[in-house]
């Protein structure tokens, strides 16, 4: 057995030039020179599901997953602050702080967030595979790609109010929006480093400490508010600061938490020596690039196709109450929405992390477990959705006609629901096997090629109005994770753990280049002989 494993992964790496190094408790053969000197094992947390079954992934899941839906909860509460403190400065302030937040929804912060989601893979088949030093530079080469992608869009928002103004909007709104997103443009930096570093962290496995800065940030976030708003007198400027202070807050707590806590250490550190080493690796450059467009298409896609619903409630009947409870489900779908995110992130870690260690059944079984987690959350979800349709929206509004458009939709929601937790971990399964093309793909026919078809007819044709829209996402949510379910069903496991060996940068890929930051790593052999500690030390 143990022949037939090392003999698979002899063949790529004399391909490649590697030296290769098979280390057992008690003999030590080399291929062709002494061992070089390797990185240490993995970090125990890698260790602790393997050969465990489901029920421990699953439990190791969710260890990952709980801070982070606890620190989605404490997060949520931030734009609601910031919505609380807009409604006492007026109806103008308000609707121009809502069209400046949506506005940038669309065009700046979605962007940045699925960009960055690119470096997941990347991370997390790094930890897997040992090669810590590879994480430290993908998080430098992330910052960097979104500080640069960060300048047109500062343009585009430095310039909304005559777009507005072509789109038909009031100018009063149009120009208090303005003014809002203005005050909002040095979040565009700190946004460049927060997903980077929050990403960086949770790929290692490092949740809590996430949590505890973003509870410090949103509880300076309220004082920060009261003082700006209140006190100076600022208005809806104050409040556009207080929400970029916000973020600036918690990159100083993470960035605090990563140097006193030493983690970055262990990823290469933030040396001169060490930055100058980015710009030379053209591959790894390539490589992220790619990653993260791909990842950005897949998360923007669904993201934009809310906006997109919006839009379509202010062309019906009564389009004050559509719209306005439109906000409602939003917002209802957004509270839902950080229970299977959370669980998707925890997901991706748990099989980026397997394939980087070279475990593709492992990987399997995390996936496997992550989409059996989701079906119960999606029922959960679900019931929550329809026992809570009654009083839902009184806790927003008293009006009598959002109230029941809002109670006649969530059952719709709750069905929607039983979709998108497993489509969302679905997406976490693909983003941790490196393959947020085959995401994008699946959001764009669903989403626009089934949905939108679909909520246009029955909305405007068929007569069925605002239900109409929420079936057209019914629609779109089932095609999703039918067609996600049938990818990940037929993904080829040992594959995903080859290539994962390129990305993590511990064999050279067929493009040429060369590995990516470290000299040489371990890696266990396929399918967790960790026990009897067979490894290959891989050398360029």
């Amino acid at each position: 057995m143990c022949e037939g494993l090392v003999g698979q992964l002899l063949t790529p790496c004399c391909l490649c030039n590697a030296k290769v190094v098979v280390v057992n408790d008690s003999t030590t053969t080399s291929c062709m020179e002494p061992p070089p000197p390797v990185l240490s094992d993995r970090p125990p947390s890698l260790m602790t599901t393997s050969g465990g079954g489901a029920a421990s992934e699953a439990a190791s899941i969710l260890r990952l997953s709980l801070p982070m839906i606890m620190t989605g909860l404490i997060l949520y509460v931030r734009p609601m602050i910031s919505m609380l403190f807009l409604g006492r400065l007026g109806e103008l302030a308000l609707a121009g702080g809502s069209l400046a937040m949506g506005f940038a929804n669309i065009t700046g912060y979605s962007v940045l967030s699925g960009l960055a989601s690119g470096m997941e893979p990347v991370c997390g088949q790094a930890v897997g595979a040992g090669n810590l030093p590879l994480v430290g530079a993908t998080m430098q080469r992330m910052v960097l790609l979104l500080l640069a992608v960060s300048v047109p869009v500062a343009f585009l928002w430095s310039h909304m109010e005559p777009l507005l103004l072509l789109c038909g909007q009031d100018a009063a709104i149009a120009a208090a929006a303005q003014r809002y997103i203005l005050l909002c443009l040095p979040d565009l930096l700190f946004q460049s480093f927060l997903h980077p570093l929050r990403i960086y962290l949770r790929t290692q496995s490092i949740n809590l400490p996430l949590t505890a800065c973003a509870v410090l940030a949103v509880a300076m976030h309220l004082p920060i508010n009261y003082l700006l708003v209140p006190v100076l007198g600022l208005g809806v400027h104050g409040v556009a600061l207080a929400s970029a202070m916000a973020n600036l807050n918690l990159v100083l707590l993470l960035l605090a938490y990563v140097y006193f806590s030493g983690v970055h250490r262990a990823t290469g550190g933030f040396t001169l020596s060490a930055s100058k080493l980015l710009f030379k690796d053209v591959t790894g450059w390539m490589r992220l690039a790619r990653l993260a467009v791909e990842s950005c298409a897949s998360v923007c896609l669904e993201w934009w196709w809310y906006e997109i619903m919006i839009l379509l409630c202010g062309l019906l009947a009564n389009p004050k109450a559509t719209v306005a409870s439109m906000g409602v489900l939003i917002q209802t779908t957004s509270l839902l929405y950080i229970f299977p995110s959370s669980l998707s992130f925890g997901v991706s870690t748990r099989v980026s992390n397997e394939l980087g260690a070279n475990r593709p059944r492992a990987a399997r079984a995390a996936a496997r477990a992550g989409l059996a987690l989701s079906a119960a959350q999606g029922l959960a979800s679900c019931a929550f959705a329809v026992s809570v349709r009654g009083g839902w929206a009184r806790m927003f509004t008293s009006d009598a006609s959002i109230v029941g458009l809002t109670a006649s939709v969530l059952p719709i929601l709750g069905l929607c629901e039983l979709g998108n937790c497993p489509q969302t971990t679905g997406c976490g399964v693909l983003r941790g096997s490196a393959r947020p093309k085959d995401g994008a793909h699946i959001n764009l026919g669903a989403f626009y090629g089934v949905g939108t078809p679909v909520a246009v007819a029955l909305a405007f044709w068929a007569g069925l109005g605002f239900e109409g829209l929420w079936l057209g996402l019914l629609a779109a949510q089932a095609a999703c994770v039918a067609v996600m379910l049938v990818v990940i069903s037929r993904t080829d496991w040992a594959r995903q753990a080859q290539l994962a060996q390129v990305l993590a940068g511990v064999v050279n890929g067929d493009d040429g280049g060369g590995k990516d930051t470290a000299p040489c790593v371990k890696v266990a052999a396929p399918d967790g002989d960790e026990d009897s500690s067979l490894l290959i030390t891989v050398q360029g």
